[in-house]
């Protein structure tokens, strides 16, 4: 592989390798710290792994990371899963992401933008005081460290005062995204047993509003837990009964306290698809958040005071988290909250050219999309402030590097990136002092040992292999939420080799250090960056009395789409008419999330299973994707095996 693609895209020039935040970086840990001074990125990143106890003390002294309590040693114990980062050292992230209101305090920190694309600006002394107002209203409210607070928000300057609130106070964040529906939120939060639930009446999305009122009432009843509930009116509704109003809040622009927590007091919880089951209640650490973004945003994204950085996300994708940490960097964060593609195609990059943005971060599919619908980009819009265009969600196809080369400008860095949210980062793509080659991630993030393995746990070169990380990173997760024994977080990264995190990507890893992503080797259904597990798709669509059974397979095409079958074996006597279709997609947009809607619903004579009753997922997703049937499963393990030639079969016809 490293030969098929020697000529790079895009190469940094030597002025933008000099003044980038990790060539710096390098010469003052090789001043103070033995970083290698020569050999540049490939070096640092040798050395970062291979010292990393030294590496991450010098990230906290790059970052003036202010520990409020001392730490005894930067890894009290490396053991996967259970890694022990700066045990004694007390620290609490709001403080972090508020402090450039010391020096820029009248400059814009938030840039809101709806689907007008008109920009709304919140300064950083205005955050901090909104901040510091809802933190003294928690703690009235009875709010304590570890208490979870929740969000039912779309991307709006409201959630990310609630998070940095709930954070100041100790507390554990969660959200949601309100066009997921009561059940999917409730399968979030019930786990989780939130006493603060922040929530809109509404949103807008594609130039509709979309009244959610009932939704909330639904989630009212269903969380017994919940003390307070905070009416956000943005569609301008009256605050239901029993319910506190957001402006009560948040008006008394008070100075923030910061509760002082230890490095591994618990953020947030993110959730997982939730493929066999509940979704994993995901839990990432203040500190190790923290300075993990601080690596990611400040070395890799190369962000700053000066920047503006806008990600295409809703809240609930691990990306808004990702983004709010700009914040840390002293960066003006853009919060859109919309239609990606609203009122035409070229809607994100709009945003982009209004905001003046400097990092512009989207998904693969709406560069794709972009594409096929003939947007010029750097024609009709003014993105000269843009330096990178990064994409994740999926992986970035070989055409979308070169529309994005030959629409947008020819010295553009294209960053490409791929991480999970497991860790709420990134474990390769963005690196500026590094060339770009088409259809490939740049390289390994620092302090991350990225291999390909084979299925014997040998690191493989220019071979297809499962993605591994073979040292603890600070922000894996420090337990699942209602995991006593651990046993589901190890069974879920550390079951196929032990000690060591397997994520469940096919990647390669080439000679020149670069990475290329092959999708996901597990069935976790991803549409635009979101991922929801199946058994959220079954359980919603086998409500319907016509549904015998599902089988829903999310497949990456190699044009860089993504096809989402649902296919329904029929209970007897029923007809898969234009009624029932309707049914079928019109549950899963209202129960689930209409980003989930299948492209096709298909009849099929049945849904395979293993000997112990299990749909077979993974091999019928194999099976579309052209794998041969002895390839693609162990015929040995499946119930029926000639329900599996129907899907062989359809992928033969389909080419």
């Amino acid at each position: 592989m490293s030969t098929t693609n020697p000529s790079p895209l895009w190469q940094p020039t030597a002025e933008g390798i000099a003044q980038a935040r990790v060539t710096k970086f390098q010469a003052w840990a090789a001043e103070r710290h033995g970083a290698p001074a020569d050999g540049g990125y490939a070096a640092l990143h040798r050395w970062s792994v291979d010292e990393l106890d030294t590496f991450w003390k010098a990230v906290t002294e790059w970052f003036d990371v202010r520990f409020s309590t001392p730490y005894a040693r930067v890894l009290g114990d490396r053991a996967m899963p259970g890694a022990e980062w700066f045990p004694g050292g007390t620290l609490n992230y709001a403080e972090h992401a508020l402090r450039a209101t010391d020096t820029r305090a009248d400059e814009p920190a938030l840039l809101y933008v709806d689907e007008t694309h008109d920009s709304v600006p919140v300064t950083w002394s205005e955050l901090r005081g909104q901040v510091g107002s809802l933190a003294a209203a928690l703690r009235a409210l009875g709010v304590r460290p570890g208490d979870r607070v929740s969000g039912y928000l779309p991307n709006i300057p409201q959630a990310v005062v609630a998070l940095l609130a709930t954070a100041a106070v100790g507390g554990v964040w969660t959200s949601c995204a309100p066009d997921f529906g009561a059940r999917s939120v409730l399968d979030r939060f019930q786990q989780v047993e939130p006493v603060v639930l922040f929530a809109v009446d509404g949103y807008r999305y594609g130039g509709k509003e979309h009244d959610r009122r009932d939704t909330v009432a639904e989630l009212r009843r269903e969380l017994p837990t919940l003390n307070a509930v905070v009416h956000i009116p943005l569609l301008g509704t009256e605050a239901p009964e029993g319910a506190l109003e957001w402006s009560a809040l948040t008006s008394a622009d008070t100075e923030p306290v910061f509760e002082q927590v230890p490095f591994d007091h618990p953020l947030w919880v993110l959730y997982s698809s939730g493929t066999t089951g509940l979704p994993k209640a995901i839990v990432q650490s203040q500190g190790g958040i923290l300075v993990e973004h601080l690596k990611q945003l400040g070395l890799h994204c190369d962000l700053g005071p000066e920047d503006r950085f806008f990600w295409y996300t809703s809240t609930g994708w691990m990306m808004w988290n990702f983004l709010v940490s700009g914040l840390l960097t002293g960066t003006t964060i853009v919060l859109y909250d919309g239609s990606p593609g609203y009122p035409d195609t070229g809607a994100q990059w709009r945003i982009a050219e209004r905001t003046g943005a400097t990092l512009f971060g989207t998904s693969a599919a709406y560069v794709m999309a972009c594409r096929k619908a003939d947007v010029h980009p750097g024609r009709d819009f003014d993105l000269s402030r843009v330096r990178c265009v990064a994409t994740t969600g999926s992986p970035l196809p070989p055409d979308g590097f070169r529309w994005l080369h030959d629409e947008v400008r020819e010295d553009l860095w294209i960053a490409s990136v791929s991480g999970g949210t497991d860790v709420c980062s990134c474990f390769a793509g963005a690196v500026p002092t590094l060339p770009v080659h088409i259809g490939e991630l740049q390289a390994a993030g620092l302090g991350t040992d990225l291999q390909s393995w084979d299925a014997g746990g040998k690191p493989l070169i220019d071979e297809v292999g499962e993605l591994v990380v073979t040292n603890p990173m600070p922000s894996m997760p420090i337990r699942f939420w209602n995991d006593p024994d651990g046993s589901r977080y190890h069974d879920s990264y550390f079951d196929t080799y032990p000690g060591v995190w397997r994520h469940g990507d096919w990647i390669t890893v080439t000679s020149r250090g670069s990475v290329v992503i092959h999708g996901r080797s597990d069935s976790t259904l991803n549409r635009q960056g979101v991922r929801m597990g199946s058994a959220d798709i079954y359980e919603a669509v086998e409500r319907l009395p016509e549904i015998k059974e599902s089988l829903v397979i999310g497949v990456e095409q190699p044009d860089g789409g993504y096809w989402m079958p649902l296919f329904v074996h029929l209970a007897p006597g029923a007809v898969l008419d234009e009624d029932l279709l309707k049914r079928i997609k019109g549950t899963i947009r209202e129960q689930l999330s209409p980003r989930h809607v299948p492209d096709e619903v298909i009849q099929v004579p049945g849904v395979p299973h293993t000997l112990t009753g299990k749909r077979i997922e993974v091999p019928v997703k194999r099976l579309l994707q052209g794998a041969s049937m002895e390839k693609a499963v162990n015929v040995g393990s499946v119930d029926n095996v000639e329900l599996l030639r129907f899907y062989e079969k359809l992928a033969r016809e389909r080419g």
